[in-house]
Protein backbone atom coordinates (compact mmCIF):
# COMPACT_ATOMS: atom_id res chain seq x y z
CA UNK A 1 0.00 0.00 0.00
CA UNK A 2 2.68 2.43 0.98
CA UNK A 3 4.52 1.74 -2.45
CA UNK A 4 1.22 2.52 -3.90
CA UNK A 5 0.98 6.11 -2.36
CA UNK A 6 4.54 6.49 -3.39
CA UNK A 7 3.77 5.99 -6.94
CA UNK A 8 0.94 8.48 -6.73
CA UNK A 9 2.88 11.24 -5.04
CA UNK A 10 5.55 10.42 -7.73
CA UNK A 11 3.43 10.76 -10.36
CA UNK A 12 1.60 14.23 -9.37
CA UNK A 13 4.87 15.40 -8.94
CA UNK A 14 6.23 14.95 -12.35
CA UNK A 15 2.66 16.08 -13.50
CA UNK A 16 2.97 19.27 -11.87
CA UNK A 17 6.39 19.84 -12.39
CA UNK A 18 6.00 19.61 -16.27
CA UNK A 19 2.74 21.71 -16.04
CA UNK A 20 4.91 24.67 -14.19
CA UNK A 21 7.53 24.30 -16.33
CA UNK A 22 5.40 24.63 -19.39
CA UNK A 23 3.02 27.85 -18.03
CA UNK A 24 4.04 29.22 -14.97
CA UNK A 25 0.27 30.41 -14.19
CA UNK A 26 0.84 31.70 -10.83
CA UNK A 27 3.73 33.95 -11.09
CA UNK A 28 0.90 35.39 -13.99
CA UNK A 29 -1.80 35.66 -11.88
CA UNK A 30 0.55 37.62 -9.57
CA UNK A 31 1.46 40.10 -11.81
CA UNK A 32 -0.48 43.93 -12.39
CA UNK A 33 -2.78 44.08 -15.39
CA UNK A 34 -2.23 47.94 -16.28
CA UNK A 35 -4.94 49.88 -18.02
CA UNK A 36 -4.40 53.46 -19.41
CA UNK A 37 -7.35 56.12 -20.56
CA UNK A 38 -5.34 59.29 -21.26
CA UNK A 39 -3.61 60.46 -24.10
CA UNK A 40 -0.73 61.90 -24.10
CA UNK A 41 1.73 62.94 -27.00
CA UNK A 42 4.27 59.79 -27.79
CA UNK A 43 6.31 61.70 -30.28
CA UNK A 44 6.63 65.04 -32.30
CA UNK A 45 8.22 65.09 -35.78
CA UNK A 46 8.76 69.15 -37.37
CA UNK A 47 9.26 69.98 -40.85
CA UNK A 48 9.69 73.96 -40.72
CA UNK A 49 6.99 75.78 -39.44
CA UNK A 50 5.27 72.97 -38.74
CA UNK A 51 5.03 70.29 -36.10
CA UNK A 52 3.23 67.02 -36.00
CA UNK A 53 2.05 65.49 -32.62
CA UNK A 54 0.95 61.85 -32.22
CA UNK A 55 -0.68 61.11 -29.30
CA UNK A 56 -1.31 57.32 -28.23
CA UNK A 57 -2.44 55.83 -24.76
CA UNK A 58 -0.02 56.97 -21.88
CA UNK A 59 2.44 58.47 -24.20
CA UNK A 60 3.38 55.04 -25.59
CA UNK A 61 3.48 53.01 -28.67
CA UNK A 62 2.74 49.54 -27.52
CA UNK A 63 3.26 46.25 -29.30
CA UNK A 64 -0.80 45.60 -30.77
CA UNK A 65 -3.40 47.85 -31.63
CA UNK A 66 -2.78 51.60 -31.03
CA UNK A 67 -5.24 54.30 -31.68
CA UNK A 68 -3.81 57.46 -32.62
CA UNK A 69 -4.53 61.42 -32.70
CA UNK A 70 -2.04 63.13 -35.04
CA UNK A 71 -2.32 67.20 -34.93
CA UNK A 72 -0.64 69.22 -37.53
CA UNK A 73 0.58 72.41 -35.98
CA UNK A 74 1.45 75.76 -37.48
CA UNK A 75 4.41 76.67 -35.09
CA UNK A 76 4.24 80.37 -35.84
CA UNK A 77 0.68 80.88 -35.25
CA UNK A 78 0.00 77.54 -32.74
CA UNK A 79 -2.96 76.74 -34.66
CA UNK A 80 -4.07 73.36 -35.45
CA UNK A 81 -4.41 72.68 -39.67
CA UNK A 82 -7.79 70.97 -40.54
CA UNK A 83 -7.46 71.21 -44.19
CA UNK A 84 -4.60 68.83 -44.53
CA UNK A 85 -4.28 65.64 -46.20
CA UNK A 86 -2.18 63.66 -44.10
CA UNK A 87 -0.31 60.20 -44.15
CA UNK A 88 1.07 57.69 -42.03
CA UNK A 89 3.34 54.98 -42.56
CA UNK A 90 5.08 52.65 -39.84
CA UNK A 91 8.14 50.65 -40.58
CA UNK A 92 10.54 48.64 -39.36
CA UNK A 93 13.79 47.74 -40.29
CA UNK A 94 15.73 44.27 -39.54
CA UNK A 95 19.78 43.81 -39.34
CA UNK A 96 19.99 42.81 -42.32
CA UNK A 97 18.19 45.39 -44.00
CA UNK A 98 14.73 43.73 -44.83
CA UNK A 99 11.28 46.16 -43.86
CA UNK A 100 7.97 44.83 -43.27
CA UNK A 101 4.91 47.10 -41.38
CA UNK A 102 1.82 46.03 -39.54
CA UNK A 103 -1.84 46.81 -39.98
CA UNK A 104 -2.45 50.98 -40.06
CA UNK A 105 -4.88 53.72 -41.27
CA UNK A 106 -2.52 55.38 -44.04
CA UNK A 107 -5.34 57.98 -44.86
CA UNK A 108 -6.01 59.56 -41.54
CA UNK A 109 -9.42 61.13 -41.03
CA UNK A 110 -10.06 64.77 -39.13
CA UNK A 111 -11.81 64.61 -36.42
CA UNK A 112 -13.38 68.19 -36.30
CA UNK A 113 -15.08 67.88 -32.83
CA UNK A 114 -12.17 66.91 -31.14
CA UNK A 115 -9.87 68.90 -33.47
CA UNK A 116 -7.36 66.06 -34.68
CA UNK A 117 -6.48 63.35 -37.19
CA UNK A 118 -7.91 59.59 -36.23
CA UNK A 119 -5.75 56.84 -37.06
CA UNK A 120 -4.31 53.44 -35.71
CA UNK A 121 -1.46 51.58 -36.01
CA UNK A 122 -0.82 47.62 -35.61
CA UNK A 123 2.41 47.57 -34.51
CA UNK A 124 3.63 43.73 -34.78
CA UNK A 125 6.92 43.29 -32.16
CA UNK A 126 8.42 45.92 -30.13
CA UNK A 127 11.32 47.35 -30.45
CA UNK A 128 14.52 45.32 -30.09
CA UNK A 129 18.56 45.78 -30.94
CA UNK A 130 17.97 44.16 -33.89
CA UNK A 131 14.93 45.60 -35.51
CA UNK A 132 14.16 49.73 -35.13
CA UNK A 133 10.71 51.23 -36.05
CA UNK A 134 10.46 54.52 -37.91
CA UNK A 135 7.26 56.80 -38.48
CA UNK A 136 6.74 58.14 -42.41
CA UNK A 137 4.05 60.98 -42.39
CA UNK A 138 3.42 63.37 -45.00
CA UNK A 139 1.35 66.13 -45.09
CA UNK A 140 -0.05 68.80 -47.86
CA UNK A 141 -0.44 73.10 -46.90
CA UNK A 142 -1.10 75.25 -49.44
CA UNK A 143 -0.88 72.68 -52.58
CA UNK A 144 2.86 71.85 -51.18
CA UNK A 145 3.29 68.08 -49.58
CA UNK A 146 5.78 68.28 -46.98
CA UNK A 147 7.24 64.39 -45.57
CA UNK A 148 9.30 63.89 -42.90
CA UNK A 149 10.39 60.60 -40.41
CA UNK A 150 11.32 59.73 -37.21
CA UNK A 151 12.59 56.83 -35.17
CA UNK A 152 10.14 55.66 -32.61
CA UNK A 153 10.17 52.92 -29.73
CA UNK A 154 7.71 50.50 -29.51
CA UNK A 155 7.15 48.90 -26.05
CA UNK A 156 6.49 45.53 -24.64
CA UNK A 157 2.24 45.23 -24.42
CA UNK A 158 2.18 43.87 -20.29
CA UNK A 159 -1.45 43.47 -20.72
CA UNK A 160 -2.67 40.11 -22.08
CA UNK A 161 -5.90 41.73 -22.59
CA UNK A 162 -4.62 43.29 -25.38
CA UNK A 163 -2.31 40.28 -27.12
CA UNK A 164 -2.49 39.99 -30.74
CA UNK A 165 -1.38 37.46 -32.77
CA UNK A 166 -0.65 37.20 -37.02
CA UNK A 167 -0.97 33.92 -38.76
CA UNK A 168 -1.62 32.53 -42.47
CA UNK A 169 -5.14 31.35 -43.59
CA UNK A 170 -5.93 28.54 -45.44
CA UNK A 171 -6.24 30.94 -48.11
CA UNK A 172 -2.57 31.40 -47.81
CA UNK A 173 -3.64 35.12 -46.79
CA UNK A 174 -1.77 36.52 -44.12
CA UNK A 175 -4.14 37.79 -41.86
CA UNK A 176 -3.56 40.14 -37.90
CA UNK A 177 -6.13 39.94 -35.00
CA UNK A 178 -5.52 42.74 -32.79
CA UNK A 179 -7.19 43.01 -29.31
CA UNK A 180 -8.73 46.53 -28.72
CA UNK A 181 -10.51 46.36 -25.31
CA UNK A 182 -11.53 45.59 -22.46
CA UNK A 183 -8.35 46.95 -21.20
CA UNK A 184 -9.41 45.63 -17.43
CA UNK A 185 -11.99 42.87 -17.54
CA UNK A 186 -14.58 42.26 -14.57
CA UNK A 187 -16.17 38.80 -13.51
CA UNK A 188 -19.06 39.64 -16.05
CA UNK A 189 -19.96 39.50 -19.52
CA UNK A 190 -17.80 42.09 -20.82
CA UNK A 191 -17.86 43.76 -24.40
CA UNK A 192 -14.62 42.45 -26.28
CA UNK A 193 -13.41 44.20 -29.30
CA UNK A 194 -10.85 42.97 -31.64
CA UNK A 195 -9.24 44.73 -35.11
CA UNK A 196 -8.86 42.08 -37.98
CA UNK A 197 -6.96 43.19 -40.89
CA UNK A 198 -5.12 41.35 -43.59
CA UNK A 199 -1.64 42.10 -45.81
CA UNK A 200 -2.39 42.84 -49.17
CA UNK A 201 0.46 41.77 -51.17
CA UNK A 202 1.80 43.70 -53.72
CA UNK A 203 1.00 43.73 -57.26
CA UNK A 204 3.41 46.02 -58.93
CA UNK A 205 7.45 46.32 -57.67
CA UNK A 206 8.18 48.74 -55.51
CA UNK A 207 8.62 52.28 -56.26
CA UNK A 208 10.71 54.94 -54.03
CA UNK A 209 11.12 53.69 -50.64
CA UNK A 210 8.82 53.82 -48.70
CA UNK A 211 6.19 52.58 -51.12
CA UNK A 212 3.20 52.78 -49.35
CA UNK A 213 1.69 49.66 -51.88
CA UNK A 214 4.43 47.69 -50.68
CA UNK A 215 3.33 47.91 -46.96
CA UNK A 216 -0.67 47.74 -47.11
CA UNK A 217 -3.38 46.54 -45.08
CA UNK A 218 -6.75 46.47 -44.85
CA UNK A 219 -9.71 45.64 -42.50
CA UNK A 220 -11.61 42.21 -43.15
CA UNK A 221 -15.11 42.92 -44.27
CA UNK A 222 -18.30 40.74 -43.07
CA UNK A 223 -16.29 37.79 -41.20
CA UNK A 224 -17.05 36.09 -38.40
CA UNK A 225 -14.62 35.33 -35.19
CA UNK A 226 -16.13 32.18 -33.27
CA UNK A 227 -15.62 32.65 -29.64
CA UNK A 228 -14.74 29.75 -26.93
CA UNK A 229 -13.10 31.22 -23.89
CA UNK A 230 -11.66 28.90 -21.47
CA UNK A 231 -9.59 28.36 -18.76
CA UNK A 232 -6.33 26.03 -19.54
CA UNK A 233 -4.65 25.75 -16.37
CA UNK A 234 -4.91 22.47 -14.97
CA UNK A 235 -6.97 23.58 -11.69
CA UNK A 236 -9.50 24.68 -13.68
CA UNK A 237 -9.94 21.76 -16.39
CA UNK A 238 -10.27 23.92 -18.93
CA UNK A 239 -13.80 24.94 -18.35
CA UNK A 240 -15.79 27.33 -20.02
CA UNK A 241 -18.55 29.74 -19.10
CA UNK A 242 -21.90 30.91 -20.61
CA UNK A 243 -23.22 33.27 -22.66
CA UNK A 244 -20.43 34.34 -25.06
CA UNK A 245 -21.17 35.81 -28.24
CA UNK A 246 -19.10 35.31 -31.53
CA UNK A 247 -17.31 38.65 -33.20
CA UNK A 248 -18.61 40.60 -36.08
CA UNK A 249 -18.06 43.38 -37.75
CA UNK A 250 -19.83 46.95 -36.73
CA UNK A 251 -19.93 50.22 -38.30
CA UNK A 252 -16.36 51.44 -36.88
CA UNK A 253 -14.46 48.39 -38.77
CA UNK A 254 -13.70 46.60 -35.48
CA UNK A 255 -15.22 42.96 -34.45
CA UNK A 256 -17.66 43.14 -31.48
CA UNK A 257 -18.96 40.71 -29.67
CA UNK A 258 -18.95 39.22 -25.65
CA UNK A 259 -16.77 37.19 -23.52
CA UNK A 260 -18.14 36.37 -19.98
CA UNK A 261 -15.13 35.82 -17.47
CA UNK A 262 -16.34 33.53 -14.32
CA UNK A 263 -13.41 33.99 -12.58
CA UNK A 264 -10.31 36.04 -12.52
CA UNK A 265 -7.49 34.22 -13.78
CA UNK A 266 -5.80 33.26 -16.59
CA UNK A 267 -8.31 32.62 -19.51
CA UNK A 268 -6.97 31.35 -23.30
CA UNK A 269 -9.89 33.28 -25.91
CA UNK A 270 -10.10 29.67 -28.52
CA UNK A 271 -10.65 31.47 -31.88
CA UNK A 272 -12.05 30.01 -35.50
CA UNK A 273 -12.11 32.35 -38.30
CA UNK A 274 -14.94 32.23 -40.87
CA UNK A 275 -14.74 34.53 -44.10
CA UNK A 276 -17.87 35.80 -45.89
CA UNK A 277 -19.01 32.44 -47.29
CA UNK A 278 -18.50 30.69 -44.04
CA UNK A 279 -15.10 29.11 -44.95
CA UNK A 280 -12.79 28.30 -41.81
CA UNK A 281 -10.01 30.00 -42.42
CA UNK A 282 -8.13 29.30 -39.41
CA UNK A 283 -9.01 27.36 -35.91
CA UNK A 284 -10.38 24.44 -34.77
CA UNK A 285 -13.53 23.38 -32.14
CA UNK A 286 -12.04 22.98 -28.70
CA UNK A 287 -12.90 19.51 -26.64
CA UNK A 288 -15.19 20.15 -24.21
CA UNK A 289 -13.86 17.33 -21.93
CA UNK A 290 -13.34 18.64 -18.09
CA UNK A 291 -9.69 18.01 -17.84
CA UNK A 292 -8.61 18.23 -14.41
CA UNK A 293 -4.37 18.75 -13.61
CA UNK A 294 -3.97 18.60 -17.62
CA UNK A 295 -3.11 21.92 -19.54
CA UNK A 296 -6.19 22.70 -21.65
CA UNK A 297 -6.15 22.07 -25.27
CA UNK A 298 -6.37 25.23 -27.05
CA UNK A 299 -7.84 26.22 -30.66
CA UNK A 300 -5.49 26.12 -33.53
CA UNK A 301 -6.25 29.57 -32.99
CA UNK A 302 -6.07 31.58 -29.90
CA UNK A 303 -4.75 34.69 -27.66
CA UNK A 304 -4.63 34.51 -24.32
CA UNK A 305 -5.65 36.76 -22.05
CA UNK A 306 -5.19 37.46 -18.07
CA UNK A 307 -7.04 39.52 -15.13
Amino acid sequence: MKSFNFLVIAIFFVITSCTIDKTDYEAEIDSEVPEYYEFKEAVSLTSGIYKISIEALNGTFYKGYNELHLKVINTQTNQSLNTSEVTFLPVMTNADGSTNSGPHQYNLEYNASNGYYNGYSVFTSESVTTASWKLYVSFTVDNQKYEINKEVSVEKQSNKNLNMTVFTGKDNEQYFIALVSPQKPTVAENKLVAGIYKYNKPTTPAGTFPDPSQFSYSEVTGYTLKLDPRMPEPSMGNHSSPNNQDLTQQSDGLYHGVVNYTMTGNWTLNLIMMNQNGLILKGTVVPTDFTPGVEGVKSELYIDTLF
